[in-house]
């Protein structure tokens, strides 16, 4: 059984909804560690003050934020502190939004807000009135000494936490690169991809789509500890090639076509 990461309440007006915060997904990445080649001794890194070449302990690290080139601010831990927002166990739902209007971008980590036997009624009251309404609770709380921006949204008849990105955090493709100019599209162009669009279209079933890299590495590490020789083909990489825009979609199309009617 999980434990549960935060406890606390929900408030909107004058209710209060008594809850607590589990993790939505897990971590299934590959995790190694380093080890000595020579031996498969795993390694230590070590913390050393490159002035005189020293070992340093934890108790002799403090902040420093770069403010230039080898130019540093110290921060002590107590003055951080006393910055530290004021510990509280209330998600506070300040506004309701149109889900339709949060762009994903905006959506960081998921958690479940599970209630309290004692609060089933209000908690169902709220993830029924979100999910008729189509509207999200935007909210602030604390956990680990951090403020967040969170959004409430009903999914399966529970309460789904999404700790949200601040609009400062958020980069505009326009301030990562220059947008070329994009041509205008003919007629036939569009409308077939409007059909292949319409020819790949599918529900979306997750279960449908899988990590193919971590699954290889796992069957490899499996291969490996059971003392089987593994072999890895070559890799073949395949020129570019130039394609005619028009041609490409027709060629898609009628690929996406006999995939549909295959399967069907």
């Amino acid at each position: 059984m999980p434990r549960a990461l935060w406890s606390g309440s929900i408030s909107f007006g004058l209710v209060s909804i008594p809850v607590k915060l589990f993790g939505a997904v897990r971590d299934r990445g590959v995790h190694f560690h380093m080890l000595h080649a020579a031996d498969g001794v795993r390694v230590h890194q070590k913390l050393v003050c490159p002035a005189d070449d020293e070992e340093v302990t934890l108790d002799d690290i403090v902040k420093g934020y770069e403010i230039g080139p080898d130019r540093y601010v110290m921060v002590h831990a107590d003055e951080l502190d006393a910055l530290a927002p004021k510990a509280s166990h209330v998600i506070e739902i300040l506004d309701f939004i149109n889900l339709a209007e949060i762009d994903p971008i905006f959506f960081q980590h998921p958690y479940f807000l599970i209630p309290d036997e004692r609060a089933a009624k209000p908690y169902g009251l709220l993830v029924k009135a979100m999910a008729d309404s189509g509207k999200v609770g935007m909210g602030k709380f604390v956990m680990r000494n951090k403020e967040y921006l969170a959004a409430l949204r009903p999914v399966g008849g529970v309460i789904c936490l999404e700790t949200m990105r601040f609009a400062d955090e958020v980069v505009s493709a326009g301030d990562v690169a220059e947008l070329p100019e994009q041509p205008e599209p003919s007629e036939r162009e569009l409308s077939i991809a409007m059909q292949l669009i319409d020819a790949l279209a599918a529900p979306f079933e997750p279960e449908n789509y899988h990590d193919e890299y971590r699954e290889s590495v796992m069957e490899l590490i499996e291969s490996k500890a059971e003392g089987l020789e593994v072999v890895s083909p070559p890799r073949h990489e395949e020129p570019g090639k130039v394609i005619d825009l028009m041609s490409a979609l027709e060629e898609s199309l009628a690929r996406a076509k006999d995939k549909k009617e295959s399967a069907g």
